[in-house]
């Protein structure tokens, strides 16, 4: 099967210029000329393609291209070890996050916290929740996080919640950005840090979505492994 550029991107629901974009940079093989000059697509670009729609939500368009660029150069271990690493990573990513909404829950229920009493300075939340103070000062500036404030000298001071809301926040940034990680952010925002049992809705939304991310890249798992089955037939 051949398809000019046109009806190759009607297919798939995206624009001639994005699989250009896609040849460009290697994520799919050189199109075929035809006798006048005009790009030729064929079942392989459509392998290919489909690959991306179904990589691409689950595991972001950076490692997607990665991916790609290694079945292209016929490197396709080196393509699932790529993804292997993903899915480690989001095998642990999850049991941080049952971890977390453990520590909530005791911290909402029992009026136990897994830290010792604060307040906290910046720096000590930094070391107890093992993120950078930059990345917390940027959340505050974004309005994620709110820090009280010393009233003798104006210095940042985080309780026990705000240490329990920054490791959500982080769980957050680890995820492919998507709308849904956006949206959990507004709603991290809108929420007062002390209100324990909104943060722990929250963290128990986004363990629902990463339930459907695992879902997404077992999906493109199975269409990576049809592409390089492709590829094999087609040598």
């Amino acid at each position: 099967m051949t398809m000019r550029p046109k009806k190759m991107a009607a297919k798939f629901m995206i624009s001639a210029s994005t699989i250009r974009n896609y040849e460009a940079k290697g994520l799919i093989p050189p199109a075929e000329r035809s006798s006048n000059g005009y790009r030729i697509y064929t079942d392989q670009h459509a392998a290919y393609l489909s690959c991306i729609q179904a990589i691409a939500p689950a595991f972001g368009m950076e490692v997607t291209a990665e991916v790609l660029r290694c079945i292209h150069q016929d490197k396709p271990q080196d393509a699932m070890w790529i993804i292997r690493e993903k899915e480690v990573a989001l095998y642990e990513e999850k049991e941080k996050l049952e971890r977390l909404i453990q520590d909530i829950r005791i911290y909402a229920n029992e009026n136990k916290s897994p830290y010792p009493e604060g307040p906290f300075t910046i720096n000590e939340a930094s070391e107890l929740t093992q993120v950078p103070k930059s990345a917390i000062r940027y959340w505050e500036h974004a309005g994620y996080v709110i820090a009280d404030r010393d009233p003798h000298n104006c210095y940042r001071r985080y309780s026990e919640s705000h240490l329990l809301t920054i490791r959500l926040i982080q769980m957050l940034q680890s995820s492919v950005y998507s709308e849904d990680t956006v949206n959990f952010k507004r709603s991290i925002a809108s929420v007062e840090h002390k209100e324990l049992q909104e943060v722990m809705n929250i963290a128990e939304n986004v363990r629902t979505y990463l339930d459907k991310i695992i879902e997404s890249q077992m999906c493109g798992i199975s269409c990576l492994h049809q592409l390089i089955q492709f590829t094999i037939r087609s040598k």
